[in-house]
């Protein structure tokens, strides 16, 4: 088989099954697992999956920019902003993370709701300019692919301040890697917002579930629940069910 075939045949698999394991596949293609190790590199360095021990999984697509972003599946960020708006108590405080979905719930938000918002995203403090609620900004350096404040400065910002739940933005949502983004410092910057909380949910769009990115941010064990509009028929939400994670419909 030629390699390009080959790694056709590979992101078939990753579709189908949402994780590849590299010594079955040489075991059932008749080849050397440094042969599929080396294919999956490709696939990873491509973007079109991410390498972990012993295989790979589904690259997200929602590593791109914030403005690529807002392209990608608005309808169910729409139906996730307003599931996530309904469990917000009055009078509560809360925190935004970053992103479309993040900012898709500010347009769910009723202007009339008179708690607090602390939010590290200019885009989201912006967006909240016409409503009652207090909004708080987490200041530190702009991470431009993101449009958040990451970096020490912000995380110590962070550890000043509390609140009710917490909305976590993440662009992989996968019953084995767990809850993954494309950067470093802004999956530290996520942890400190989540340490803050008394609850984080995942605002986890339908693109999301069942991919994963390079850097880890919290266990699904972490979390109070995934807010998503994923079909619940479908392996990746099974899978996440079948590990006691809590869904949300939206």
């Amino acid at each position: 088989m030629l390699a390009a075939a080959r790694k056709d045949l590979l992101l078939d698999r990753l579709r189908r099954d949402g994780r590849l394991i590299a010594k079955d596949l040489a075991r059932e293609l008749g080849l050397s697992e440094d042969s599929i190790r080396r294919d999956l590199r490709e696939l990873d360095a491509a973007g079109l999956a991410v390498r972990v021990y012993g295989g790979a999984l589904p690259a997200s697509p929602a590593v791109a920019d914030l403005a690529a972003r807002a392209t990608v599946a608005p309808d169910s960020k729409r139906r996730v902003a307003a599931a996530a708006v309904a469990l917000i108590e009055p009078g509560s405080a809360i925190i935004l993370d970053g992103g479309t979905t993040a900012l898709a719930m500010v347009a769910a938000l009723p202007t009339s709701f008179a708690g607090t918002v602390i939010t590290h995203s200019p885009t989201i403090a912006s967006a909240l300019l016409d409503h009652a609620a207090d909004v708080i900004l987490i200041g530190g350096r702009l991470f431009k692919h993101s449009g958040v404040a990451c970096g020490a400065a912000a995380v110590e910002a962070a550890g000043r301040l509390s609140a009710d739940v917490f909305f976590l933005g993440v662009t992989g949502v996968h019953a084995a890697a767990g809850l993954t983004t494309g950067d470093e410092e802004e999956a530290a910057m996520k942890r400190a917002l989540s340490a803050r909380a008394a609850e984080t949910y995942v605002l986890a769009s339908v693109e999301k579930v069942g991919a994963a990115s390079r850097y880890s941010v919290l266990p699904l064990e972490s979390v109070a629940g995934v807010i998503t509009d994923a079909d619940p028929a479908g392996p990746a939400l099974s899978d996440l069910a079948g590990a006691g994670v809590p869904i949300v419909e939206a």
